[in-house]
């Protein structure tokens, strides 16, 4: 697994995306509606402008990214990992979600 996105709560994705580009250097990695990343230089990781809303309860905000996320789903179930959504396929994506024993959900995105 590495390391994906953190998410950032601001005002206006569209206005946030300006500022982190011009201002700041950063490179617009993903620019759908509702769905704004940017990559500082030098990074991998990349920050997820979410406009005007607080991760839903639990959410951190956290992703990570892993070839076969079907199978690494079926290896944290036989863990014990909590999966708090199975692995979904929707047009942007498949992922899924665990929770750690705290109740802290991550996403779990294929690459």
């Amino acid at each position: 697994m590495k390391f994906n996105t953190v998410a950032v709560v601001v005002r206006d994705e569209k206005k946030a995306m300006k500022f982190y580009h011009d201002k700041l250097g950063f490179r617009v990695t993903t620019k759908w509606e509702h769905w704004v990343t940017v990559t500082p230089p030098g990074s991998s990781v990349r920050i997820h402008l979410c406009p005007d809303s607080r991760p839903e309860k639990g959410n951190t905000g956290f992703s990570f990214g892993v070839k076969g996320v079907e199978k690494l789903e079926k290896s944290f179930r036989k863990k014990g990992v909590k999966i708090t959504e199975p692995v979904t396929k929707e047009e942007w994506g498949t992922y899924f979600m665990f929770a750690d024993p705290d109740g802290n959900e991550f996403y779990v995105f294929e690459d």
